[in-house]
């Protein structure tokens, strides 16, 4: 096992430090790729402090500090932050305020799969009410996202998973939060999919987790000159494109990664900001919500990380701190 529960003094605060208490931190397959070295490029020197993301509050400033208070809740504004732990001493530029009424939970995992849902939906196509989008993987955590997220834009979702015994179950979920349909990678392929669009345009933008055949299905269905962006690779397996699809519909392939997209906008404070407010309000009115998550105490660490490496969870596993 990579992981040990450890006893450290928390180090002096500094003139521009802020000494957080942690409340609660997911554990995300990117952190777990993160520690194990593999096909990530970011490497933490070790010994690390595992976790990307999370929530905590304020406890005390450096005297250089003004942008924060005591009570403040706040998120890191960067990957790497290591938010597995009870409390620590951060650089204040390391820290981004968030407001402390929405749900601790929803604060909790906002920095990763919301962001990335939101840029995806704003950044490749210009969407309108009425639009669609198709993805894969649509229970993941981008995923549930993208269909709130879309679904308060007016936009509808076309949403793929993979088959399973509790099928059913899983559609009605992603309905409740506002999916307009959800298929089967297997359906992909048939002929029926030709209904779906009797209600709805074909998609503008389609967004890619998987990789392999399910790309290449998903592909087929995309608009003349519409966009696919690949944001993960879980079926580890490149995407296939028919030279068709390039010549005859002009589609266009782009890629898009959120730790990237915060390096270049790191001096752009505005439309970081611009986000974080815009995903804050939907979340107030209760149009995005955290994912399905299961609260662990830190000491019960272990039975988190093995159970946030099965497969077809469709719960998030979040450390109470």
């Amino acid at each position: 096992s990579l992981f040990r529960l450890k006893d450290l003094e928390v180090p002096k605060l500094g003139d521009s430090d802020v000494h957080v208490k942690m409340l609660a931190a997911p554990i995300n397959p990117a952190d777990i790729n993160m520690i194990q070295g593999r096909t990530y490029p970011i490497l933490s020197p070790l010994p690390a402090v595992g976790g990307n993301e999370g929530v905590g509050e304020v406890l005390e400033v450096g005297r250089r500090v003004t942008a924060l208070k005591p009570g403040d809740w706040v998120i890191p504004a960067d990957t790497a932050l290591g938010t597995w732990r009870t409390r620590g001493v951060f650089p204040k530029e390391a820290l981004l305020k968030v407001p402390s009424d929405i749900p601790v939970l929803c604060a909790a995992t906002l920095s990763v799969n919301p962001c990335t849902a939101f840029r995806m939906l704003a950044d490749f196509e210009s969407l309108v009410p009425g639009d669609s989008v198709i993805q894969n993987a649509a229970n993941s955590g981008v995923g549930q996202a993208v269909i709130q997220i879309a679904r308060a834009s007016g936009i509808k979702t076309i949403n793929v998973v993979r088959d399973r015994p509790d099928l059913p179950k899983l559609v009605e979920r992603l309905m409740a939060l506002g999916a307009d349909h959800v298929i089967t990678e297997e359906m992909l392929r048939k002929p029926e999919m030709k209904d779906i669009f009797k209600s709805i345009p074909r998609p503008r933008l389609a967004l890619n987790c998987v990789g392999g055949k399910s790309t290449t299905e998903m592909m087929r269905h995309l608009q003349p000159k519409g966009t696919m962006v690949t944001y993960g690779g879980m079926a580890k397996q490149p995407v296939m494109v028919p030279v068709s699809a390039f010549i005859f519909r002009d589609v266009r392939l782009r890629g898009f990664w959120m730790t990237q997209w915060r390096k270049e906008h790191a001096q752009d404070q505005e439309s970081l900001a611009g986000m974080m407010d815009a995903l804050c309000q939907l979340i107030r009115r209760g149009q995005l919500t955290a994912p399905a998550c299961t609260e662990v105490p830190l000491q019960d660490y272990r039975a988190a990380l093995e159970a946030s490496m099965k497969p077809f969870v469709s719960s998030k596993q979040i450390l109470l701190l």
